[in-house]
């Protein structure tokens, strides 16, 4: 049987509409407004617990904030997240996903964000006692149509034998602290466990120009590092080890060029322009690398990424916390607090396996479910809520 599926969008005004349609019967949408009274209240509540920062803070103060807010205490969250279903999901889908429900069968729930509720965690959202959104749906996002159904588009054929391009902790010319290893002394140890050699941890030669033609080979994309937002979703940037004589679209900062989205669109040589060929998947677990929906113009690296011939993009909603932010932040974290190595690790899985949306939702399924039976700090929603997976 196909999964039951539908496409759920969001567009702001004063107020916050919504349509839906099931994609088995396209023809049905339904609509309805939710007065902006009942919704921006909560979505301030939210922004206010998450580790992006708020205007005029830092990122290590928006980590203290969030770190010792609603998302790592579970009475708080408990609450959080009731409010947030209130508010956001529509009663009359909620009875049609129930109607599959006391079916045996899990719907296919495809979100595509307004501006204002960009950063919802929709997988995280507590729709009955000890139950989220994703304890009863498999959840991703839904692209604009304008780049899911680009007449230029096409998808990179997805061969599960297929290399991976594998950027792990890349070491960046003239890095700050901001900038610094996101890993840490554990990033050996996980690439051994991703069946990589040692050597693909903490690299200074992956550039853009060895990575370009990495990409259209391989049937996978594994990024683990550092994403930076800018002024506009196309210049959402990428940090490899990319030095200031690196042609791009960015400007040098602290002694090296960023990979920016307009960088992969259309191309980083001036003298030669052309767009990136993408493999099927591609995995950006660095923070906000899939914050593009938060921009007036929702094209960032995500956009870039399909547009140029992948199928499934896993990115975050967030600043995605390190194990050395937890560890020095976190009320109730301890010295050998790590999570970041496991969510590489189900991020990969997930784009090994032949569903890779269905995949990431049963992990976050597990770790919803040990959050509500034991509320520790490596279940808590500030990590895995943070993961979306936009397919089209």
């Amino acid at each position: 049987m196909v999964t039951p599926t539908v496409q759920l969008k969001l567009v702001d005004t004063d107020h916050l509409f919504y349509t839906w349609r099931w994609e088995h019967e396209l023809g049905a949408i339904q609509n309805i407004v939710v007065p902006g009274e009942t919704v921006w209240p909560v979505l301030d509540e939210l922004a206010a617990s998450l580790p992006t920062p708020l205007p005029g803070e830092t990122v290590e103060q928006a980590l203290e904030r969030s770190l010792n807010g609603p998302l790592t205490d579970p009475e708080r969250e408990f609450e959080l997240a009731w409010s947030l279903a209130r508010a956001l999901i529509p009663h009359k889908l909620a009875m049609e996903l129930n109607a599959y429900l006391e079916q045996g069968i899990r719907p296919h729930v495809r979100i595509q964000p307004s501006h204002a509720t960009a950063q919802v965690p929709w997988e995280a959202l507590r729709v009955d006692d000890r139950e989220r959104f994703v304890t009863n749906a498999d959840m991703s996002v839904l692209p604009p149509a304008t780049v899911r159904n680009a007449h230029e588009r096409r998808i990179s054929p997805w061969n599960p034998d297929g290399r991976v391009a594998a950027v792990l902790d890349p070491k960046i010319p003239g890095a700050t602290a901001a900038l610094g290893s996101v890993l840490g002394p554990e990033g050996g140890a996980l690439a051994e466990q991703l069946g990589l050699e040692n050597t693909a941890f903490r690299r200074s030669d992956q550039t853009r120009d060895t990575l370009e033609p990495a990409l259209a080979e391989a049937s996978r994309f594994l990024y683990v590092g550092h994403v930076t937002t800018s002024a506009h979703g196309l210049d959402a940037r990428l940090h490899l080890s990319c030095g200031p004589g690196t042609t791009g679209r960015a400007a040098v900062v602290a002694g090296h060029r960023p990979l920016t989205a307009a960088d992969i669109v259309l191309g980083h040589r001036p003298e030669s322009p052309g767009a990136w060929r993408m493999p099927n998947r591609v995995a950006l677990i660095a923070c906000e690398s899939g914050g593009e929906a938060r921009f007036a113009e929702p094209v960032g690296l995500v956009a870039a990424a399909l547009h140029t011939g992948a199928q499934y993009v896993t990115a975050t909603r967030w600043t995605l916390p390190t194990d050395a932010g937890l560890r020095r932040f976190a009320p109730r974290a301890t010295p050998e607090t790590t999570v970041i190595p496991e969510v590489v690790l189900a991020v990969d899985r997930a784009h090994r396996s032949p569903d890779p949306v269905a995949a990431l939702s049963a992990w976050q399924r597990a770790h919803a479910a040990e959050w509500e039976s034991h509320g520790r700090l490596e279940d808590s929603p500030i990590i895995w809520a943070a993961f979306g997976t936009t397919f089209g």
